[in-house]
């Protein structure tokens, strides 16, 4: 939480790092919908 040029440096990384995080997760909730959905529809 300090004003060093280091945390300012890192902050975009952890940005991407966190969307990339999110985009991965709703592709897993997407998936596992789409996937219990099909089962559902077989069985």
């Amino acid at each position: 939480m300090s004003d060093s040029p280091d945390d300012l440096g890192e902050r975009p990384y952890t940005t991407r790092t966190r969307i990339v995080a999110w985009v991965v997760i709703i592709a897993l909730v997407l998936v596992g919908g789409g996937a219990t959905v099909v089962s559902l529809l077989i069985h």
